[in-house]
């Protein structure tokens, strides 16, 4: 039976479940906020360490304006909110990509990480402002900084994700077949589930059913 550290999730089809559902996208975003609540729970439940959430693109800045600042808002208030709860809980949170996004928020970032700095039962790494092709090409930049060889372990160690281990297991939501520029490095040897449902209707029981799968995969790494 596969180990299993750490789960990536793109979680993908808010917007068009609120368009289905309430004719609003931004109410598919509330709704999505719910289902990450679940599926942390979860995580904890099966002791997992590592859940990345791809939460927003470098590209999701072409989204309408209102769109953009709604999502912000929902997060700004999710810690706002739940930080105490975080802490109780011993979760432990951390911010991947480009962290200059809009002074209020980019300090209430700053605060949350350091407020749960210590925390051990989880690590959430929430990605935003975040591409793979850009975080690539800034962990170079910081290598020929430093003036050390390019190699794969000093590339891995400039990545917004330097401590974090590999993903063992990929699932995105909304029945798209894509990783959207997503932990391209990181992901080189991850299992990949796609899921038609879209993130909002996404549950514990499907989840489970994931975790199961991933358990029984023959894992070669290259070997036979």
């Amino acid at each position: 039976m596969n180990p299993l550290n750490h789960v990536a999730i793109i979680m993908d089809g808010n917007g068009r479940w609120g368009l289905k559902h309430k004719k609003s996208r931004n109410l598919g975003h509330q709704a999505g906020l719910n289902t990450v609540e679940k599926i942390i729970k979860e995580s904890i439940k099966h002791k997992i360490k590592y859940l990345t959430l791809f939460a927003f693109s470098s590209e999701n800045w072409k989204r309408p304006k209102r769109e953009i600042s709604y999502l912000f808002l929902l997060l700004e208030n999710f810690l706002k909110k739940n930080i105490k709860d975080l802490n109780r809980n011993k979760i432990k949170l951390r911010f991947i990509g480009k962290k200059k996004i809009y002074p209020k928020l980019d300090k209430l970032l700053r605060n949350s990480e350091k407020e749960t700095r210590y925390n051990n039962r989880i690590q959430i790494n929430l990605a935003l402002n975040y591409g793979s092709k850009n975080e690539i090409i800034n962990s170079l930049k910081l290598i020929i900084k430093k003036k050390l060889n390019i190699n794969e372990t000093n590339i891995s160690n400039n990545l917004y994700t330097k401590n974090i281990p590999d993903p063992d297991l990929l699932i995105r939501t909304g029945d798209t077949k894509r990783l959207s520029n997503f932990l391209l490095w990181q992901l080189s040897y991850t299992e990949i589930f796609f899921e038609k449902k879209l993130w909002p209707d996404f549950n514990e029981i499907d989840y489970l059913k994931i975790l199961n799968k991933y358990k029984k995969i023959k894992r070669n790494f290259g070997n036979i």
